[in-house]
């Protein structure tokens, strides 16, 4: 279990607490105006501009759901209204740790995302420093969390989805493969690095390595050094902004070679920009709203179709989006559990949270990491993304 801090910390976080509650005239995310009853305030750290700014939006459209679906809670019988509070971190490392302080400032409760391991990595020391819990909704590397007693999270973990990938790739017959990295990206190269890991432990050969830099648009030197080699597949983790460059490039100077990554490649817009250069690409991802996990799941996949239209969306509903309202209603029973609106006591009852979500059980381990073992693996196919198996951690030891 984790450790915790002192109680005298606990006291003052529960002064700032209470700042972050009112009575008075309170602004909501949507800019509307709250006068009446008390508020808590909820922070939203997310990227909503830069590389990964649109995965960052569809993760604060399941918050902003959730937000309307629960708008209250009551706390020592007192009913509060939940008001987020959002910040945009840009995509950017610096830019996280300016809009990580903003949130403390603001006196917020609990705080939501990010959308990529990097700025959530950038900003945790800030959040535990501050005593206020986050949870993470999709950031998957393993450093999020580790070693740090504040910073939770409601999807899996890299280790196990490079695993997932790896064990594809063998199980149908993809014996070499080529991996494509972005330097100084978290996310990317942890996640190129667990996927070599597990690969070359099933018995398949890594014929290139590459890297590309952050904003990079040309991929033409990479891709004729993997072109030479060969590949049956490329295992290409990315950002939602890189990925149709790599595709449709790949595909430009004739290589056939699968091409596979993560769960940030669950995203239309790749599809869009990437036309039908996309058709075959495999990813892993969270959730697959064909199968609604429980009843909770079952009403989120109606209504939150109804919200995506009203808002001027497609009503395809992406796994971020699943994440970002469990990762809501998570601090919101952990706000319940605790029956206060003390940071540390949420923190607390974190710990022994257990919710069912939209994307199935969530409870977490010593580290703040969901227990989660399922992967979805998909595909694109006739310009849409389509289901094509389930991955479990007993599958991938098989």
């Amino acid at each position: 279990m984790k450790k915790f801090l002192a109680l005298t910390l606990s006291a003052l976080l529960a002064v700032g607490a209470l700042a972050g509650c009112s009575s008075s005239s309170e602004t909501t995310e949507g800019g509307e105006t709250s006068t009446d009853g008390n508020v808590i305030k909820i922070g939203v750290f997310e990227p909503q501009t830069g590389e990964n700014g649109g995965g960052g939006l569809q993760e604060v459209y399941g918050m902003r759901y959730a937000n309307q679906v629960y708008p209250t809670v009551t706390v020592g019988g007192t009913e509060y209204t939940i008001e987020l509070v959002e910040v945009d971190n840009k995509s950017d490392k610096t830019e996280a740790v300016t809009a990580a302080q903003k949130l403390v400032s603001e006196g917020v409760v609990g705080i939501l995302g990010s959308y990529g391991s990097s700025v959530s990595i950038a900003a945790g020391d800030i959040f535990a420093d501050a005593g206020i819990p986050a949870i993470g909704c999709s950031c998957t590397s393993p450093q999020v969390t580790l070693g740090n007693d504040w910073y939770f999270r409601v999807c899996f973990i890299d280790p196990f989805q490079g695993t997932v990938m790896a064990n594809f790739a063998m199980q149908n017959g993809y014996e070499t493969a080529a991996i494509i990295t972005q330097l100084g990206d978290d996310y990317s190269s942890g996640l190129g690095s667990y996927f070599k890991s597990a690969y070359e432990s099933l018995g398949g050969t890594i014929v290139a390595e590459e890297q590309f830099q952050t904003n990079q648009s040309d991929f033409k030197a990479i891709l004729t050094n993997i072109k030479a080699a060969d590949p049956s597949i490329i295992f290409a983790p990315s950002s939602i902004t890189t990925a149709p460059l790599i595709i449709k490039q790949a595909r430009e100077m004739g290589i056939d070679a699968v091409i596979a990554a993560g769960d940030t490649w669950e995203n239309v817009t790749i599809i869009e920009n990437a036309g039908d250069d996309a058709e075959g690409v495999v990813l892993s991802t969270f959730y697959d709203e064909a199968a609604p996990a429980n009843d909770e799941a079952a009403s989120f996949l109606t209504g939150f179709k109804e919200y995506l239209t009203s808002i001027g969306e497609p009503d395809v509903i992406p796994a971020v989006s699943a994440l970002g309202y469990d990762a809501y209603i998570t601090l919101l029973q952990a706000i319940k559990d605790a029956d206060s609106i003390d940071p540390a006591a949420i923190r607390d009852a974190l710990v022994n949270v257990q919710i069912e979500g939209v994307t199935g059980t969530i409870t977490f381990d010593e580290n703040g990491d969901a227990n989660k073992n399922l992967a979805y693996i998909k595909t694109i196919k006739d310009g849409q993304f389509q289901f094509l198996t389930t991955t479990t951690l007993e599958d991938t030891a098989a």
